[in-house]
């Protein structure tokens, strides 16, 4: 048992193997091979199994020797009901081996299947708390490769499984090591043909990852676990995380208007899946804050809101949802750290010099120009929002507990009502 009060002093920092560059997709047939996998289930959703990539990662894994199917009915924003129906297929046969393709629905998706197919229960039993039970794996699981197709959502790195739960209309997570997978293989070819609009959303979430990554609370600002070996999977900014971060910021900052308004220049789509590899490693261990837990509400209460270039249904993409709010969150956060923010809106404004004298502003200054370049939904009016919506988004907020035990401020009510109020 800990001292009372005792801060914690230890950190830890994880990531999966990386194969990375134009090409990768061709080698993971022999991946998968070289984990003596005799059979391999490879879970994607319709849309990215329409550009070939699926297709040609089977015929890829085919000519290892390797027995392989593909399930294509993974959900684009994965829900409860689209996961059972992704692990009642996995659950016909016995698979050796589990490859995901697409971007963090489909990883997300693959997680899910791995966990549920290997341990008895449901989905619920594995949310964090207080949403659902918060059971830890207990039994090994499959390798798992991930291949993003977005940059993105940087699940190829984490832990973390994201769904919605359609009957709480809220989204919520699991996380846990066990999760994250044990490859992951990034080609920059595979998001050229990514939608314009769906490449300014992927862009804004790496940005989220990386800025709530850098800002959240330090590692040794937080109290100390009371058993170390169950410590969260977010454990605040550390010097590693912070790293890969800073270098994020650098990229997106560089590359994502180009990537997003023309979609064939290659180099801009390769420093953007650097800056969501990096920082995929960074948020996977640090952790993402307040933005990310108020988007889960965001995206789980829409009612009406179709999003360009996404499926037809109703929708908020996360990379929308992330950004919706974060301006008035890096706002709010600046007193707990200045410098931090300061140096964040130097490294994504591309070089310009920020001080205490331009404050609090200029982190959502810089944000603000980006997202009116990519064009961005400005504000929660755009996906149907208003003030009477807003004690709904705060309760679903307060949930997050994964993500406010990292935020850099005490949350409260107020605050968090202050917020979704100044982003209608």
């Amino acid at each position: 048992m800990p001292e009372l009060h005792r801060n914690e002093s230890v950190f830890t920092w994880a990531a999966p193997p990386l194969k990375f560059g134009a090409g990768a997709l061709d080698e993971l047939g022999a991946e998968v091979a070289a984990r003596q996998a005799k059979s391999c289930l490879i879970l994607t959703d319709p849309g990215v199994r329409r550009t070939g990539i699926p297709d040609r990662a089977l015929d890829s894994v085919r000519a290892a020797g390797v027995k392989s199917e593909i399930f294509d009915g993974v959900g684009v924003e994965p829900t409860d009901a689209s996961i059972e129906e992704a692990v009642a297929f996995a659950r016909q046969q016995d698979w050796d081996c589990f490859v995901a393709i697409g971007g963090g629905s489909a990883i997300d998706t693959a997680k899910a299947v791995n966990l549920l197919t290997t341990h008895p229960g449901e989905l619920l039993d594995f949310v964090t708390p207080p949403i659902g039970a918060g059971k830890a794996p207990w039994r090994p699981l499959k390798p798992l490769i991930a291949v993003p197709t977005t940059a993105g959502t940087g699940s190829e790195s984490t832990t973390i499984c994201v769904v919605d739960l359609l009957g709480l209309h809220l989204k919520a997570g699991v996380s846990h090591p066990a999760l994250r997978p044990a490859l992951a293989v990034v080609d920059p070819r595979t998001t050229v043909s990514l939608p314009q609009q769906v490449t300014a959303a992927s862009g804004m979430d790496v940005l989220s990852h990386a800025l709530e990554s850098y800002t959240s609370v330090a590692f040794d600002a937080k109290p100390a676990p009371e058993e170390p070996m169950r410590r969260p999977a977010f454990c605040g900014s550390n010097p590693i995380s912070d790293v890969w971060c800073e270098m994020a910021l650098s990229l997106v900052g560089k590359h994502l208007r180009t990537a997003v308004l023309n979609g064939r220049d290659l180099h801009a789509r390769t420093q953007m899946a650097l800056a969501s590899t990096y920082a995929g490693t960074g948020f996977g261990n640090a952790g993402t804050h307040l933005p990310h837990a108020n988007a889960y509400p965001i995206a789980g209460a829409v009612k009406d809101y179709r999003a360009e270039g996404y499926p037809e249904m109703p929708m908020v993409p996360h990379g929308q949802a992330v950004s919706a709010t974060a301006a008035a969150v890096f706002r709010w956060t600046y007193p707990a750290a200045p410098e931090r923010h300061l140096r964040a809106a130097h490294l994504l404004s591309g070089g310009q010099t920020f001080t205490a004298t331009d404050g609090a502003e200029a982190l959502p200054h810089v944000l603000g120009e980006l997202m009116a370049d990519i064009e961005m939904p400005k504000g929660l009016h755009a996906f149907g929002y208003g003030e009477e919506d807003i004690t709904t988004l705060v309760d679903g907020t307060l949930k997050q507990t994964r993500q406010l035990a990292v935020v850099p401020r005490p949350v409260t009510r107020t605050a968090l009502e202050d917020i979704f109020r100044r982003s209608l």
